[in-house]
């Protein structure tokens, strides 16, 4: 029985969701699209050859087909249609970021070429197979295939060998295309927006399907002269596909090593500009800077101590209406009270500010904050004598007070992706909605083989609730910061091999803010989530500072000034399986007045969008700065996707 090319290629084109190619053992990975792609590609070409040389198929196809020539061409076209409607995102913008290796540009040239040759080639395509018009003469149809094969500066049997030339390199020192666009992106992080692997994954992918796509109209070229009576050209065939699959087990080979050893962790280095509530979030009167006569820290009102006595205290009134009457009192607790000098004059704030003061200058000369002009007005602030024996001093306290100025909550409740209708999480983010900081995720459809549904793609609206200040200590849906409560965990976290992320939530460990994970066991081949609702699993670092083995390790910043005070880009100083815990900023600097560290709000979402397998929190500044508290994602390993499978034969079965 004849089986017409078009007929075949129905067939193939629907093989990518039904199973995972042939002869492949169903224990092993799924094969990526773009390697699924050239099995198809493979299967098609071998039975198209088959049918060319079948003088009944020549036959049948120029007496009831419209000709065997446009038959060959629908089939290639369809295949064309293929390549292009499933090849993976981010393909234009793989080497984007690889703009300034040379290496890269060399083969990006090449790359252009057999693109441009191709878009020729759809066009003709489209011309002839257009109904109701009838076919360029046949002088036309060979003019195109001895351009494809025998043009001395473009023709593409010389542009893919001169690809694969430089990406082998093999007369260079510095390693292949792979090896080095891995050291290009591990030197260009805040430049780039993916992990390191997935852009050697969409660099491969990028060369792949242009290399398709050469190789087709290579095949169609040779059977189209073949059934003009130019020649047999299937010897030319058969060595250009031997040749075709040794160079790309030898690719596959090389991209597979250099993504064993590639980063998958993505992160935001600072913006050029900071923005408050688009490239950052604060928290806000956490513990600050606030002046208190010891006379008010205590129920007497004496003034027998000093103010280090005074290292957990409240206020108990306002004595005689002096300086605290004109200043916000500070109803939570006093901590950690010194003594710097007698007298003083103060700037305070503006009323609608969160700070308490603008600047604060000692008699003795040392001023707290950046002295400038004080639209308010200063204060002159003395401390005085009682009985000639007590002196009565102003002491410099941290206040933690919550009130409607102090945003320090942080949401508890689960952030999911829609996994009922198989999604998944594809990027992260810190935002603040009615005081309370969340994180939001970015989520998406799953598609077969990895790949991600792009006009499902969207950030799932956060939980609009607010806080009462009636009930606060009661909250069981977010987590309250205070002086004894107010460390956060630094932990990467990492899917287990085949799970990917579709959840992330904080939780209390001890007095920790801890993150957690969800993940959820994935069909790589088919794209669905495995039994989601039962199979998925949280997974976190239990870890403590506790602990007899191997504690949780503190991270301090010492004498932080107000993150966004510095040009200076942050650098990552911390590690996964640390702490840090919020702050006042420095008290020479800024009198205290600010929490630390802000709370990096830039998206955290690869671009292309891609699956994830894992997420983390970490810590980044500089020296004498709070930093960022910042969020990063972990990219799925599609190493093991990467595999150059071939057809086998029916010698090679014989």
């Amino acid at each position: 029985m004849l089986v017409s090319g078009l007929a075949f290629l129905f067939v193939v084109t629907h093989m990518v969701t039904d199973c995972d190619g042939r002869n492949r053992g169903k224990s092993e990975p799924g094969l990526s699209i773009v390697d699924e792609l050239r099995l198809e590609l493979l299967d098609l070409v071998h039975d198209l050859w088959k049918d060319v040389a079948d003088p009944r198929w020549v036959a049948l196809a120029n007496d009831t087909l419209g000709g065997a020539d446009v038959e060959l061409l629908r089939a290639f076209q369809t295949l064309g249609d293929t390549l292009e409607g499933r090849q993976p995102p981010g393909l234009a913008t793989a080497g984007a970021e690889l703009a300034s290796l040379w290496q890269w540009a060399r083969a990006e040239a090449e790359l252009k070429g057999i693109d441009a040759l191709h878009g020729s080639f759809r066009r003709f395509q489209q011309q002839q197979t257009r109904g109701g018009k009838l076919p360029a003469p046949q002088r036309a149809w060979t003019d195109l295939a001895e351009t494809i094969l025998q043009d001395p500066t473009s023709s593409v049997p010389q542009a893919l060998s001169r690809l694969n030339e430089i990406i082998e390199n093999k007369k260079g020192g510095d390693g292949n295309l792979f090896q080095q666009a891995l050291k290009e992106s591990r030197s260009n992080m805040c430049n780039l927006q993916q992990s390191p692997q997935q852009l050697l994954y969409n660099l491969y992918n990028s060369v792949a399907i242009t290399e398709l796509k050469g190789y087709a109209m290579m095949q169609f070229s040779w059977m189209l002269l073949r059934l003009y009576n130019k020649g047999n050209f299937t010897t030319e065939a058969e060595l250009m596909r031997e040749r075709y699959q040794e160079t790309t087990v030898q690719k596959a080979a090389a991209v597979k090593e250099a993504m064993q050893s590639a980063e998958r962790d993505m992160w935001r280095c600072d913006p050029r500009e900071h923005k408050e509530g688009e490239t950052y979030v604060e928290l806000t009167q956490l513990l600050q800077g606030h002046i208190q006569n010891e006379v008010d820290m205590n129920g007497d009102s004496t003034c027998r101590e000093n103010c280090a006595y005074y290292s957990y205290a409240k206020s108990h009134g306002c004595y005689h209406s002096q300086v605290c009457a004109r200043q916000p009192r500070c109803n939570g607790k006093l901590v950690d009270c010194q003594y710097i000098d007698s007298d003083m004059w103060v700037c305070q704030a503006d009323s609608i500010s969160d700070r308490r003061y603008s600047w604060i200058e000692y008699k003795n000369g040392r001023i707290l904050g950046k002295k400038d002009s004080c639209e308010r007005g200063k204060t002159k602030v003395d401390s005085w004598w009682r009985w000639l024996f007590w002196h009565c001093s102003y002491c410099f306290c941290l206040c933690d007070e919550q009130g409607p100025k102090s945003d320090r909550y942080f949401n508890l409740r689960e952030v999911k992706a829609d996994i009922a209708n198989n999604k998944v999480v594809t990027g992260l983010r810190f935002v603040k909605v009615n005081r309370v900081i969340h994180l939001q995720i970015q989520e998406a459809g799953l598609l077969p083989r990895g790949e991600i549904n792009m006009t499902s793609l969207q950030w799932r609206p956060v939980d609009d609730y607010r806080i009462s200040d009636s009930d606060v200590y009661n909250g069981k849906d977010y987590h309250t910061l205070s002086w004894e409560q107010r460390a956060i965990d630094l932990d990467d976290l990492t899917a287990p091999n085949g799970f990917i992320l579709t959840g992330v939530r904080f939780r209390r460990v001890g007095t920790h803010l801890n993150l957690e994970i969800m993940v959820t066991p994935l069909n790589f081949t088919v794209g669905t989530l495995d039994k989601p609702h039962q199979k998925s699993v949280w997974h976190g670092n239990d870890n403590t500072d506790a602990s007899l083995e191997a504690p949780r390790q503190r991270l301090r910043i010492s004498n932080p000034d107000v993150p966004i005070s510095t040009n200076d880009g942050s650098v990552i100083d911390s590690r996964s399986d640390q702490f840090l815990l919020f702050t006042h900023s420095d008290i020479n600097t800024d009198a205290a007045q600010t929490t630390v560290p802000f709370l990096d709000a830039q998206p955290v979402a690869p671009d292309p969008p891609t699956l994830l397998a894992g997420a983390g929190i970490y810590h980044k500044g500089r020296f004498g700065y709070g930093g960022f508290i910042g969020l990063k994602v972990v990219t799925y390993d599609f190493s093991n996707h990467v595999q150059a499978r071939f057809p086998i034969t029916e010698d090679e079965v014989n």
